[in-house]
């Protein structure tokens, strides 16, 4: 079964990329549709089921761990892995993020390999 997948990224260019690496991975992808914040996924997410969240951390208007927090309160949400793509150094946002319910994170820069096998493991 096909996976839909919503890319959030403030960087069109991280977007794009993101498009091409899942399609390098060979997993059976459906829809991938794109967010420039976490609002902008929050009015996805009211309009289409996703199975899959991949969102950065940092991003203006909403961020990834508002937007975490937002998604594992909507009960359609339920069971969908959401990983966080980061440029954070640090642990803690990370961490914070994991503690949230995130599936996992993958930091930027990444390979097809590293998201191949992120999310290949949850699907």
């Amino acid at each position: 079964m096909a996976l839909d997948i919503l890319i959030v990224d403030d960087s069109a260019a991280i977007r794009k990329i993101l498009q091409r690496v899942l399609r390098q991975t060979e997993l059976p992808i459906g829809e991938v549709m794109e967010a420039g914040d976490g609002l902008e996924a929050l009015a996805a997410l009211e309009k289409h089921k996703f199975g899959l969240v991949l969102s950065d951390i940092n991003m203006p208007n909403m961020d990834g761990i508002q937007l975490l927090t937002r998604i594992k309160e909507m009960d359609s949400m339920k069971g969908v892995p959401i990983v966080m793509i980061t440029t954070e150094g640090g642990q803690g946002k990370v961490m914070e993020a994991v503690q949230l319910g995130a599936a996992g994170y993958v930091r930027k820069p990444f390979t097809a390999d590293q998201i191949k096998e992120k999310i290949g493991s949850l699907v």
